[in-house]
């Protein structure tokens, strides 16, 4: 309705939907605050004017409760870990003081929140479908291809369904679910008692990899990056600065010289779908491979060119995000681009436990994302950090576990780069 350049919008919305539930009779876990970290002039500066983001080297955004931090998006010229880690906290401490303002408005006039019936799967017929294929399960989970683990999977499904349909007629229904938190549990289990992966690496060794440059005569650059059984094919096309792409959004930027586009075609995953229209994830893994790379590009003034590069995911087992950042890097230097430095993007992941005890993991594959707490991505150089996005699925982070995740990414990018 109104946009001020000066006040960033998605914050005063992140803010707007935090109080609404807060007041309302919705159950949640808030309130919750969030706000921008800008770093000028080696400072750090809580939610920079236009002016100050046109020089800030960090657009970091933090959400958090009062305990934890619950979300990090971040775009950054090559930041040190420490200096990010400290924006992050600084960003914290801020929103706890935002928290103090939402609870008074909560205690003038917020509703009592709605009880409301569990919806969890029967403990019971967990516990004893659990019981009779827990061997069967941890078989088949036992192995760092994806094709045996789903082909493993089926006579276990087949054999759950032939004995107990009779006892749970809805077991039809609920067997996606069952299967899930089967799985789930095995796999918590492994990481957290034994410090065991499914593919038998340890928690902090990454998957094999590979890479491949100049595959395609006719284009510019083509880079190939493989990590484990995740494949990525990163094309790069040159024009002139005449065909930079023009913006007509709400604030001042007009156009974009540098362009990276990502595809996740059904068959990466082994499934058989139409190519539709960009979805989520193509939009939101293609920006965030995008902002990685803007802090090493030459300016237009070095290298008058426009750049498009395409990632293609070839074959997927999580982190294909960060995939297409290295691919992004081979395919630019494969093209002659003169970046400053070569940047690598990696995962890590997060496994708690209900008594508080937790640990991270390296280069998460599917399995780890899907039954893990976190996927915290992070791609940089060398020198620093260029980009982080993280996804939750518990309450939150503590800052042991933000600087454990730090310190882990750095030593898998240096290890990727080198």
């Amino acid at each position: 309705m109104s946009y001020d350049a000066d006040c960033s919008p998605e914050i005063a919305a992140m803010i707007g939907a935090s109080i609404a539930l807060s007041i309302s009779d919705i159950p949640w876990n808030g309130p919750l605050g969030g706000l921008h970290i800008g770093l000028c002039d080696g400072k750090l500066v809580i939610n920079p004017t236009e002016a100050q983001r046109k020089v800030s080297d960090l657009e970091l955004t933090v959400a958090a409760s009062r305990e934890k931090v619950v979300m990090i998006e971040a775009g950054a010229n090559e930041v040190p870990d420490d200096v990010m880690y400290d924006a992050i906290m600084l960003a914290h401490e801020e929103i706890k003081r935002f928290l103090d303002f939402v609870d008074a408005i909560v205690d003038e006039i917020g509703k009592p929140k709605f009880e409301y019936p569990s919806g969890e799967l029967d403990h019971d017929m967990f516990d004893k479908i659990f019981a009779f294929c827990e061997k069967d399960l941890m078989f088949a989970l036992d192995t760092d291809d994806k094709n045996v683990r789903d082909a493993r999977m089926v006579p276990i499904t087949d054999a759950i369904i032939e004995k107990f349909s009779e006892e749970y007629p809805d077991l039809g229904v609920q067997m996606p679910e069952l299967v899930y938190k089967m799985q789930k549990k095995v796999v918590r289990r492994w990481l957290l008692e034994d410090g065991k992966r499914v593919d038998g690496r340890a928690m902090n060794e990454i998957r094999p990899l590979a890479a491949e440059v100049g595959m395609f005569p006719r284009v510019h650059g083509s880079g190939m990056f493989t990590r484990g059984q995740t494949q990525v094919i990163t094309f790069a096309t040159l024009g002139t600065l005449a065909e930079v792409q023009m913006l007509d959004g709400i604030d001042n930027e007009t156009e974009k010289r540098y362009m990276h586009h990502y595809n996740m075609p059904g068959f990466s995953t082994g499934e058989a779908k139409a190519v539709r229209s960009p979805g989520r994830r193509e939009i939101g893994h293609g920006a965030l491979a995008e902002r990685s790379l803007v802090p090493v590009l030459p300016s237009p003034e070095e290298f008058p060119y426009a750049i498009r590069l395409v990632s293609e995911v070839v074959s997927s087992n999580g982190s294909t995000s960060q995939a297409s950042v290295c691919g992004s890097t081979l395919a630019l230097m494969d093209a002659g681009v003169p970046i400053k430095a070569p940047v690598a993007g990696i995962s890590c992941g997060l496994i708690t436990a209900e008594d508080g005890s937790w640990d991270t993991m390296i280069d998460i594959q599917g399995l780890e994302d899907f039954y893990g707490d976190m996927d915290f991505k992070v791609a940089g150089t060398h020198k620093g950090i260029t980009s982080i996005q993280m996804d939750l699925k518990i309450d939150g982070l503590t800052p042991e576990i933000i600087k454990q995740a730090l310190e882990q990414t750095h030593a898998g990018r240096d290890y990727i780069i080198d």
